[in-house]
């Protein structure tokens, strides 16, 4: 009988756990059974196809119907696939598989990115931070707020300075934060001198313990082309409350072309163009955006030689979740007034053009020297075959995109992908899965490693976790 050694080492990634028997490793992805390195997820496979490559010509572009996914045959993911550390080794998987009677290869791998993050798109007006803020998890730096994008705040987390760059805290909290937002799992960040925000792909945010649920329609200046139509004849004037751009009615061009007469009333902020005001108020929690809790507060002067007593003032955030109706008195001073039905209905028709406030997390990462170098002996290759769209790149199945110029640079929706897709490394490092797929004759002229290649039915033993994604749609 052949003595087994008490611990095994594990060379799945750069720490080289050794692990003892029935035990896990740092990352708890790779176990010692019996002496053997075992690989703890199963294989997961997309049950309804595989990504084609619709660019590269010939009769499959001609039949391609605009979908990534393919319904005739299964996809292998990388997801439970294992890694190519050390970079000698090949991808675990090169799968063959027939579509359309053209023999495509994928190649699946686990990639180990100290160089990757995530970008998180918050759809709220809500002030969450100053741009360049540094965004914390359990006090620790993990990235920082972006330029503001149309109805929504954008964040920049993670990054190989923080997962290496830091205190040793700093990166196993990076790690951590990255790992849960990529596996759709929600995150609490604290903004400096901003909002505390519960950030999880796919759901509302939470900011400041309030959940969120609309997306604006559109600044005060586009709100007001808009639905300028449906005021007339019920106010006099309206002023769509925003933090960057204030619209008034009467002002506006939108106005103007509906013959609406100016009401003499001003608000506060500089005017860019008629009807059109930037900095009304500081950004804040209140009335689309702002720090005010009272619109009237955005009123600077009410002009007596245009105003009139009984004016029809109705004041209205960009989500419709906030408004209010005055009419001016003898003094010409704004009264909260009973508005109409039709004003009414004006403020649901608003929020009824919002779309629903969501969080999305868009992992980013390069493709190195190890993802590369399992692909082909010569890496280079593969570059230029992602360059030249002979090869499609998927993580975890979903459709990337890649970013222009050097490298392999891809950004994915997460929730694009099944369930616990991301993994991690105590280096610290995220553990993504990411495959190549292009036709045979391609994957030999670019030097792959031919000889690995399997058979789908080869792969598939039954022990795999298949995962339906029309069914989940």
């Amino acid at each position: 009988m052949t003595d087994r050694p008490e611990k095994i080492r594990c060379d799945a990634c750069p720490v080289l756990c050794f692990i003892a028997e029935g035990r896990s490793g740092a990352c708890d992805r790779y176990a010692n059974h019996g002496g053997d390195l075992v690989r703890l997820d199963p294989l997961t496979v997309i049950e309804n196809g595989g990504p084609a490559v619709p660019f590269m010509g010939g009769d499959l572009a001609q039949e391609w119907s605009g979908d990534i996914v393919q319904g005739n045959r299964p996809f292998v993911t990388a997801i439970g696939a294992g890694t190519t550390y050390p970079d000698y080794k090949p991808a675990p998987f090169i799968v063959s598989a027939e579509t359309r009677g053209v023999d495509m290869v994928t190649v699946v791998t686990e990639g180990i990115f100290s160089y990757c993050g995530v970008k998180v798109k918050i759809d709220t007006d809500r002030h969450i931070g100053e741009e360049r803020a540094i965004v914390r998890v359990d006090g620790e730096a993990i990235g920082h707020v972006m330029t503001t994008e149309y109805g929504s705040k954008m964040l920049s987390l993670g990054g190989v300075d923080h997962l290496t760059g830091g205190s040793k805290k700093e990166g196993r909290v990076t790690c951590d934060a990255l790992l849960a937002l990529c596996n759709c799992e929600p995150v609490e960040m604290t903004i400096d001198d901003g909002a505390v925000v519960i950030v999880q792909a796919g759901k509302a945010p939470v900011i400041d313990g309030d959940v969120e649920k609309l997306m604006r329609v559109g600044c005060g200046s586009a709100a007001i082309g808009m639905f300028a139509a449906q005021w007339k004849g019920h106010a006099d004037e309206v002023i769509v409350v925003d933090d960057h751009i204030t619209g008034v009615l009467s002002e506006h061009q939108a106005g103007v072309l509906l013959d609406i007469p100016p009401s003499g009333i001003r608000v506060v902020g500089r005017r860019s163009t008629p009807g059109r005001y930037f900095q009304v108020a500081e950004p804040g929690t209140g009335w689309g955006g702002t720090n005010i809790s009272d619109p009237l507060s955005v009123i600077k002067t009410i002009n007596p030689k245009v105003a009139w007593p009984g004016l029809r003032l109705f004041m209205i955030s960009t989500t419709g979740e906030q408004w209010a109706y005055f009419e001016l008195d003898d003094d010409l001073v704004p009264q909260v007034a009973e508005p109409s039905a039709a004003l009414r209905l004006s403020a649901e028709r608003v929020a009824e053009n919002c779309e629903p406030s969501v969080c999305s997390v868009l992992f980013m990462g390069g493709a190195g020297g190890s993802l590369r170098a399992g692909v082909t002996e010569n890496p280079v290759k593969l570059t230029r075959s992602v360059r030249e769209t002979l090869t499609q790149v998927t993580i975890g199945g979903a459709e990337a995109y890649l970013w222009p110029g050097g490298g392999i640079t891809v950004m994915a929706d997460v929730t694009k992908m099944p369930s616990n897709a991301f993994g991690y490394v105590p280096t610290p490092a995220l553990v993504a899965p990411i495959e190549f797929t292009m036709r045979r004759e391609d994957y030999v002229a670019l030097g792959g490693f031919v000889d690995e290649i399997q058979n789908v039915n080869d792969v598939l033993d039954g022990s795999e976790r298949r995962v339906d994604t029309k069914a989940a749609k």
